[in-house]
């Protein structure tokens, strides 16, 4: 896992074996990324990273200068991992242990950028969506994007679908 751009670009990162993850693909994430900044300026943003795993969006982010980052997963060695590298890179991000959907029904905080990489196999994409539009997550303009496979599909007038690969990006506007 590398970061693509930003004041560490080109940093790779190797992550523990013992991760459950499935980190989102360079190429990817370099398109995201791509399409992201040419709409949104990042200064003075904070981004809330669901299903973080290693915290390779997390950083990217930072890296690209967004000013905060809250990274959510519910595995303690995935949390840790994310700890040491933010100490590492001396990057702003507050890592918290919680299922995600938890922590989205008790959240109080609005964000820019709310990013999503549940497993493929995770059976509550819609319940998170309407949480983030129920509970007004997002500050004006932002966006949510979840990250999942070509079997997952989101019937909405408000979203745009991207494909690369076996990866897809529903983005989503409220």
């Amino acid at each position: 896992m590398r970061i693509i751009s930003g004041t560490h670009k080109g940093r790779r990162l190797i992550a523990p074996n013992i991760l459950p993850v499935r980190p989102t693909t360079d190429r990817a994430k370099e398109a995201l990324f791509n399409i992201l900044e040419n709409r949104y300026f990042f200064d003075s943003k904070n981004v809330l990273d669901l299903f973080s795993g290693t915290g390779n969006i997390s950083y990217e982010f930072v890296s690209r200068r967004i000013d905060k980052v809250v990274a959510v997963d519910n595995n303690y060695h995935c949390i840790e991992y994310i700890k040491k590298t933010t100490k590492e890179l001396n990057f702003n991000i507050i890592t918290i242990k919680s299922d995600c959907l938890r922590y989205l029904k008790n959240c109080k905080q609005q964000f820019n950028f709310i990013f999503a990489d549940p497993p493929y196999d995770y059976q509550e994409y819609q319940e998170l969506k309407n949480l983030v539009s129920e509970k007004n997550l997002l500050k004006k303009e932002g966006v949510l994007i979840i990250e999942h496979n070509k079997e997952t599909s989101f019937e909405a007038d408000n979203v745009e679908l991207r494909k690369y690969g076996t990866v897809h990006f529903s983005i989503f506007s409220f």
